[in-house]
């Protein structure tokens, strides 16, 4: 798709990409989702790895100082730094069967959130381009005086991420702007992730602020719910 490449292009790239493993940041993530899961707000900044060419993330610290997350499509795990295991689950949708709005979150629950979300915002736009990837252009969506152009995805089960279908906001200069979608593992509210203030991680473009409020029915954000706030810092790619 002609527009997705362009978008990508703007992004810094595949080329450029090519070169590097995966991109470290540091990130601090609160938001009215947390409380809701029985989890304290915490606004300790911690190290963000996304692995670039294949679906795995981890975090550090998490839990204690020691621990570190380990997350894939198949695994979650908790565990020391060392390598030796804290808690793990094979089968991580399983977690959230029957699960909730209001369901208490534990551990695995967190950690297996935090993997594939982090994962999937800092390997946007360019996860679009993975095979399997479904693209449709809808039509164009008008913002103040801006005109976003928004490509639908869907995504193979292989993927790891908030739903099947997901709709992401391109604006004039071709950076995102809006990222929506369904958080399947909390009961499915509708989301919509305002991003913004982009920073240079060698070469590739990406929003250090990210904003995502429940989704009311005129497929506006609502202002006064604010469920994640992840703000992110350092960037480097390795």
């Amino acid at each position: 798709m002609a527009l997705l490449d362009d978008i990508i292009a703007a992004h810094g790239g595949l080329e450029a990409r090519k070169a590097f493993t995966r991109i470290e940041a540091d990130i601090v993530t609160v938001g009215g989702l947390f409380p809701l899961k029985g989890l304290a707000t915490d606004r300790t900044a911690r190290r963000m790895t996304a692995w670039l060419h294949e679906e795995r993330a981890s975090v550090a610290p998490f839990g204690a100082a020691d621990q570190r997350t380990d997350f894939t499509p198949e695994r979650i795990a908790v565990e020391k730094l060392d390598g030796s295991l804290v808690a793990e689950s094979r089968d991580p949708p399983s977690l959230f069967a029957g699960h909730s709005l209001g369901t208490a979150w534990g551990p695995l629950h967190r950690a297996w959130f935090n993997g594939y979300a982090m994962w999937t915002y800092l390997n946007t736009p360019f996860l679009l381009a993975e095979d399997g990837v479904g693209l449709l252009e809808l039509e164009p969506w008008t913002e103040g005086e801006e005109e976003w152009r928004v490509l639908r995805a869907s995504f193979p089960g292989r993927i790891a991420t908030h739903s099947r279908q997901q709709d992401f906001y391109f604006g004039p200069d071709l950076m995102l702007r809006r990222h929506d979608y369904r958080v399947d593992v909390a009961g499915g509210f509708a989301a919509a992730q305002l991003t913004g203030d982009y920073v240079d991680a060698g070469g590739i473009l990406l929003p250090s602020r990210r904003r995502a409020f429940v989704r009311g029915p005129d497929n506006r954000p609502a202002d006064d719910l604010l469920m994640v706030s992840i703000d992110i810092s350092n960037p480097r790619l390795v």
